[in-house]
């Protein structure tokens, strides 16, 4: 058993970069020089629709933003992504 013991990992010792798509623009690289503070940059998806979960860039779920109790942005997992 000490071999099982050797190849143990401590999942204290895996990273994973968690992030979130809330939709996508097109923009030419001059209309992108041209924004300022303020300047609204429209999406191609509804208010109501989904977000996608990202974990190491590999698409894992769908959900939903929320606003937590303590005032901050938070997402609520609606679905999972199998491959």
């Amino acid at each position: 058993m000490p071999s099982a013991q050797k190849n143990a990992i401590n999942n204290n010792d895996i990273t994973v970069d968690i992030s979130v798509t809330l939709g996508t623009a097109d923009l030419r690289v001059h209309q992108l020089l041209k924004l300022g503070r303020g300047a609204v940059v429209e999406l191609d998806r509804d208010i109501n629709d989904y977000v996608d979960i990202y974990a190491n860039d590999v698409l894992i779920g769908h959900g939903e933003v929320i606003i937590t109790d303590n005032e901050t942005i938070g997402i609520s997992v609606t679905d999972t992504v199998s491959e």
